[in-house]
């Protein structure tokens, strides 16, 4: 396995400018299109740039969330059930300086994410070049294996009919230089336009079945990248009412339920080409035995008898690459999953709750002098 990995990376596929065109044509000039791949990448910087809608709306709110906290902590100093605490009374100015400075802390929260993203798009765009190429090295050899196969039906016609017409040994002796004969179109071109049909209907069919996978593989990654971008904006634009509204003690948890989520969902885009990365190393190794395939049937030892049974299957291809098509589009619907495995949106809030009631707890009994 290795030893094809590294030699189809290393190798200089040499292709027909006609075969990439027909590629790049049909299927387009990457397994996931740059442009578009380049529009999500331009969407969220747009996206995330475009916070300050209702900014103003949250601060004013936090204003108002700001009073009624003070004046439940006031009214709870003057009746004696608690007492002076300054810290507890920081906490509403410091959510109000997040609001305030709201570009920047989305900036901040979101740089540890940037970074993974950055490094696993750098992994992702090595290892797809390669794919590419490997791609156009593919098709190139599944049309010439169409070729052949055009030849080696003709070759059979032509035996056949002549064989019918001409005693044993004649029969045999063109049996034996059929491929001159082919050569100088000597067969009926009626046949030969029968023939031809017969193939480009198979290479159709292949390029169709192998299209639709693609496309499967290629809708799936383009619906994940769509909705880190709605989540992420949405999350953009409205996470100051959540710090607002954590101001009040019965919300405080707010704040810290927004940021996890935040994370996670920006955790998208690295998850997201980490596993693009696994299935374009896939793809690699798929596409390096089909490229083998394709050599053996093209030359060596019994390449009739294999195109023969090649050609038996009604497809041009071996199967293998479409069905890492669609094994990578089942896996990129597990990124949402994975960016809860690394930060659980659940986990925090859960956390919080419980120190937060465990600390109100231990400062109740500390009130009443039950704690010695």
């Amino acid at each position: 396995m290795v030893g094809v990995l590294t030699f189809h990376a290393k190798a200089d596929p040499v292709v027909g400018d006609q075969y990439k065109e027909a590629v790049s044509f049909m299927q387009g000039n990457d397994v996931y299109e740059s442009s578009v791949m380049k529009f999500f990448t331009r969407m969220r910087d747009y996206a995330y740039g475009n916070w300050a809608p209702f900014i103003y709306d949250a601060q004013g709110l936090a204003c108002i969330f700001m009073l009624i906290f003070f004046s439940i902590k006031s009214y709870e100093m003057m009746s004696g059930d608690k007492n002076l605490e300054v810290m507890p009374l920081l906490r509403p100015f410091a959510l109000m300086m997040v609001i305030m400075w709201w570009g920047v802390f989305v900036q901040v929260i979101a740089y540890p994410t940037v970074l993974v993203a950055n490094k696993t798009q750098a992994m992702f765009e090595g290892q797809i070049t390669i794919v590419n190429n490997m791609r156009y090295e593919r098709a190139g050899l599944m049309i010439q294996v169409g070729d052949e196969l055009l030849k080696m039906q003709a070759s059979t016609e032509i035996a056949e009919k002549e064989a019918d017409e001409t005693n044993k040994g004649v029969g045999k002796q063109i049996v034996e230089n059929v491929k001159g004969f082919f050569a100088d179109n000597i067969y009926n071109p009626i046949v030969e336009m029968r023939i031809r049909m017969q193939t480009a209907i198979q290479l159709f069919v292949t390029q169709m079945i192998e299209l639709l996978g693609l496309w499967i593989l290629r809708i799936c990654v383009y619906i994940i990248f769509m909705l880190q971008i709605i989540y992420g904006t949405i999350l953009v634009i409205l996470g100051p009412f959540s710090v607002a509204v954590s101001v009040l003690p019965a919300f405080r948890d707010a704040f810290t339920t927004w940021i996890a989520r935040f994370i996670s969902v920006n955790l998208y885009v690295g998850v997201a080409y980490l596993i693009l990365y696994v299935v374009g190393m896939l793809q690699e190794y798929t596409m390096g035995i089909e490229i083998d395939k394709y050599n053996s049937l093209l030359g060596g030892a019994n390449t009739m008898e294999k195109l023969a049974w090649f050609a038996g299957n009604g497809l041009l291809s071996f199967g293998l690459v479409i069905v890492t098509f669609l094994v990578g589009a089942i896996a990129i619907t597990t990124v949402p999953s994975i960016s809860t495995w690394i930060i659980s949106t659940s986990g925090i809030t859960s956390a919080s709750s419980t120190a937060a009631r465990t600390g109100s707890q231990v400062a109740r009994i500390a009130s009443k002098g039950l704690l010695k």
